[in-house]
């Protein structure tokens, strides 16, 4: 829509800003089975989401202990092909959009 009042300016964001502006954030969750190894999910924790070998070695713990654990924070779209890559590697991951 054009605008029509020349004293009034108004900006306009393309349809991709917008939608990761509106995108809620999400908790990227590994769960905790019987089948992969400490050192597989740190290795993996170390290389898909960046974490230092203190860091993944921590989430390890705490989703063996807990069950689960949310080991990286941000968008959907940031965080699927990271939950893809963790579940490549068979190791149970979601994602999930962070409690309001």
């Amino acid at each position: 829509m054009k605008n029509v009042n020349p004293a009034i300016k108004t900006e306009s964001l393309e349809d991709s800003e917008l939608l990761t502006l509106n995108e809620e954030p999400c908790h990227l969750i590994v769960w905790n089975d019987d089948v992969n190894t400490f050192e597989w999910v740190i290795e993996t924790l170390m290389e898909i989401c960046g974490h230092n070998y203190e860091q993944a070695e921590q989430c390890a713990y705490i989703i063996h202990f807990r069950g689960k654990y949310a080991v990286k924070h941000g968008t959907y779209d940031e965080l699927k092909p990271k939950c893809d890559a963790i579940t490549e590697r068979g190791i149970n991951a979601t994602v999930e959009e962070m409690a309001k």
